[in-house]
């Protein structure tokens, strides 16, 4: 079995994942580059005699020095060598996308260029005459649709012949112009004579076009005082002919390049006029519309999460619930078994609390997952970016936001796509405040305990129910905080101009059923892995605390089996832990318990539903979340639920997230700050609430 390496190159927005999914399937590991906070995607496929290392690069709209991702792609095609670069192209916004395709044929790498979202191109009117083409830009091309897996098996043998015939490439199909041709002739010579290594490697008329361009990598790399003396006399010499930097001159001429090729080959079949992704965008990103239809999208997401989730959940209470009796069964009527009170209140009242909310978790990934894939999320950065600014950020900043609605810790790493510090650490500081999906197994818990789902307005076939209202208030919340946080952080700490930046508007599509239950599960998976790993570890823990130490026999002779039960657990280690919390937690409506949970919920976000699952747990298992919400309405109100939900939603995030933010500001300061100020502002705002809730209920 042959071995090779293939980098899959793009722009964003180009279906480089999609394509990347389809080459690898299950066969995928994720990393980073050494020495960057940038992700990297690795996957296997075989195809004949070839086993092939797909490398997904980051995604880039050019190989220049301006960016991170920039840089991690340019450097793995031009120190790993793969053996072929597959540049992955939106065919239905060629010209856009060709001016990455003419960088890398000036690096002389073995190219295949895969026209993806052709199905998209044709809707358009787009007729290729690929072969043309190809000659021009001297690279097999492909035609591929990533979503629905088609042009998987002309890509592969793509690859193989470019692989087998390994023929010359002329990496000098862009004429620059008499002008800059000439000074890059002048500085060659130069390069090859003071650079050898450098010349072995990347190339003189590579490297004399990018000291030209003064690309701060390449200028770095170069240490021949005569060679960038040489490079700086061009740059100033082409300055003063074309009235403008010659980075900028370069680029126009690659464009003029693309244009002429496109003008050769491509065809429009059909009058240009507004597609339908222009029409709905009329509408859906309307300054006035725009938001209330985004507000009214996550709404529906809500109700059907409750809606088609009760039902799948109320099968999986019954199964723990029979679980529990089950082993309960084993052991005589009224005994104190340890092992039994491990088995039923440690693993089952505590993971089993959390698995519960599965079916919820992955109706909503799946209603997030449908959202992305139809293009739709990017219009709600678009609508957001009006928002963004007046805040001191843009839109792209609320694409890690919305990422955060599934997890923290991959919303923080999604924040490497800001370039500027100030809004990326802004970014990062009020991700934790959009709801996780773990936060949602809190949320599933208290609303339906504390809430009925009574119909508040019926209008024809839409109906607003309670239970989905307290679901979206209490994301609307975390958004409108977050929103509130960023402004005060730009105002102090993060102060300065935010970085221009130019919104994207992919076009609509179709989601595949295929593609939504990849990220669903891929999802729904690790919150399993979670449940079945540190939440039992945790879970494990803590019932040990609340088991140990026991009471004395004397003090609970005179109770009954509830209140023995209250007495032992007051005693344990988490009891202690609690009442000693509890002067300082009480004026928010919580006693020991609840402060308990919150605790455990440091750890995990899910512990908090796991914990107070242990703490309540009682005989009639089979009864499973049923009557865990009887003892918290029996002991709680309204009021101090929702101050329940308000707290999770705004306190300190889970340990995970607080390494993560460590990891990305590369600083423990500002990881322990993120702590403090989200535990600060929980403790206020839920203080405020309780008290002046109390205040007009009484």
């Amino acid at each position: 079995m042959k071995k090779i390496v293939v980098a899959l190159a793009g722009n964003p927005n180009s279906g480089k994942s999609s394509i990347f999914n389809m080459l690898t399937g299950a066969h995928q590991h994720v990393g980073n580059y050494p020495g960057v906070t940038v992700e990297k995607k690795e996957g296997l496929c075989r195809h004949g005699d070839y086993e092939i290392t797909f490398v997904d690069l980051p995604g880039t709209y050019s190989l220049s020095a301006y960016s991170t991702e920039e840089l991690v792609a340019r450097n793995f095609i031009i120190d790993q060598r793969p053996d072929v670069v597959v540049d992955i192209i939106d065919s239905s916004n060629i010209e856009r996308n060709l001016y990455l395709a003419t960088q890398l044929i000036e690096l002389n790498v073995p190219l295949v260029l895969a026209f993806n979202m052709s199905d998209i191109a044709e809707q358009r009117g787009l007729s290729f005459d690929i072969e043309q083409l190809s000659k021009l830009l001297q690279a097999p091309i492909v035609h591929t649709i990533g979503n629905k897996a088609k042009g998987k098996t002309e890509l592969l043998e793509a690859i193989r012949r470019i692989v087998e015939q390994r023929r010359q490439r002329h990496p000098h199909i862009v004429h620059y112009g008499e002008e800059i041709e000439e000074e890059i002739e002048r500085i060659e010579p130069l390069i090859a004579e003071h650079e050898p290594e450098l010349a072995e490697k990347y190339g003189t008329r590579w490297l004399a076009l990018k000291m030209i361009e003064q690309d701060s990598d390449v200028v770095e790399k170069v240490h021949s005082r005569d060679v960038r003396h040489a490079a700086e006399v061009s740059a100033e010499h082409l300055k003063k002919i074309f009235g403008d930097e010659p980075e900028i001159v370069i680029a126009d001429r690659r464009y003029g390049f693309i244009s002429g090729a496109c003008q050769e080959t491509i065809k429009s079949t059909v009058e240009s006029r507004h597609s339908a992704s222009d029409m709905i965008d009329a509408i859906v990103t309307n300054r006035i519309l725009g938001l209330p239809i985004f507000l009214l999208l996550m709404y529906i997401v809500f109700f059907l999460t409750f809606r088609i989730g009760k039902y799948p959940m109320g099968w999986l209470e019954t199964l723990f619930g029979w679980a529990g009796a089950t082993i309960t069964g084993f052991w005589p009527a009224g005994s104190e078994s340890a092992i039994k009170s491990l088995l039923v209140d440690g693993v089952i009242g505590g993971v089993g609390g959390v698995i519960v909310f599965l079916p919820n978790i992955l109706l909503l990934f799946a209603a997030i997952a449908l959202l992305e894939d139809s293009g739709y999320m990017a219009r709600a950065a678009f609508i957001m970016d009006r928002i963004m600014h007046k805040i001191g950020l843009h839109g792209k900043s609320f694409i890690p936001m919305l990422i955060g609605f599934g997890c923290s810790v991959p919303a923080i790493m999604a924040t490497r796509i800001l370039e500027n510090r100030r809004s990326r650490f802004t970014t990062i500081m009020v991700i934790p405040l959009f709801s996780c999906g773990a936060r949602l197994t809190i949320y599933m818990l208290i609303i339906p305990a504390f809430f009925a789902d009574n119909v508040l307005l019926r209008a024809g076939i839409f109906t607003i129910r309670t239970q989905a209202l307290m679901l979206w208030l209490i994301y609307l919340i975390g958004i409108v905080l977050a929103v509130v946080c960023a402004k005060v952080l730009r105002l102090t700490l993060f102060r300065g101009e935010t970085t221009p930046f130019v919104m994207e508007l992919p076009p609509y599509r179709m989601p595949t059923g295929k593609s939504i239950c990849i990220h669903m599960w891929q999802r729904g998976w690790m919150y399993l892995r979670k449940a079945g790993t540190i939440i039992l570890g945790i879970s494990l823990i803590l019932w040990l605390a609340m088991s140990f130490p026991k009471p004395p026999a004397e003090s609970l002779r005179d109770l009954d089996a509830g209140q023995s039960r209250q007495a032992a657990l007051k005693y344990s280690v988490v009891g202690r832990v609690g009442s000693a919390m509890e002067p300082a937690i009480k004026p928010l409506g919580f006693d020991w318990k609840i402060g308990t949970a919150l605790l455990g919920a440091m750890a995990a976000k899910e512990v908090f539903v796991s914990q107070l699952g242990i703490v309540y747990a009682v005989e009639d298992m089979e009864k499973g979340s049923h009557s865990l919400r009887r003892q918290l309405q029996a002991d709680y109100s309204a009021l101090q639920g929702f101050c329940i939900m308000l707290f999770c939603l705004i306190s300190a995030p889970c340990v995970a997230t607080i390494a993560m933010t460590r990891q990305e500001t590369n600083s423990w300061p500002w990881a322990i700050f993120q702590f403090v100020a989200l535990t600060a502002l929980a403790y206020v705002i839920t203080l405020a609430v309780f008290q002046i809730g109390t205040a007009i209920i009484a």
